[in-house]
């Protein structure tokens, strides 16, 4: 799931995602109500979130999320052109990019690890 105000960056996502055979689901984010009921409608695999949103503070957001969401395991990702890690960590994110990011190191960061038999 992609949460993002920029359709710029959804869309470019998105193509990468799916170039690697991700099902996406684009949400422009509108309010936490409906962010947290797509979540639990859709039970996405990870987020995508952008910090800063016009509308809705990524991390206040992310903190949200894991309040009403907490039954559905979730990998958050979070992005930002500013060095936020520690508050994005601490907020609830499992991981932090900061933009720009190599979309190798997205992938990487949504690809299940290898099981060794």
């Amino acid at each position: 799931m992609l949460i993002d105000d920029d359709p710029t960056m959804r869309t470019l996502l998105k193509t990468l995602l799916e170039l690697d055979n991700f099902s996406v689901i684009e949400i422009s984010p509108v309010s936490t109500e409906t962010i947290i009921q797509s979540i639990i409608t859709n039970h996405p695999d990870a987020i995508i979130l952008d910090v800063h949103l016009q509308t809705l503070n990524g991390i206040d957001l992310v903190k949200k999320i894991r309040q009403y969401c907490s039954e559905i395991p979730l990998n958050v990702i979070m992005t930002s052109g500013e060095e936020l890690k520690y508050a994005c960590i601490e907020a609830g994110a499992n991981h932090f990019l900061l933009k720009p990011f190599m979309p190798a190191t997205l992938i990487e960061l949504l690809s299940p690890p290898d099981v060794v038999v």
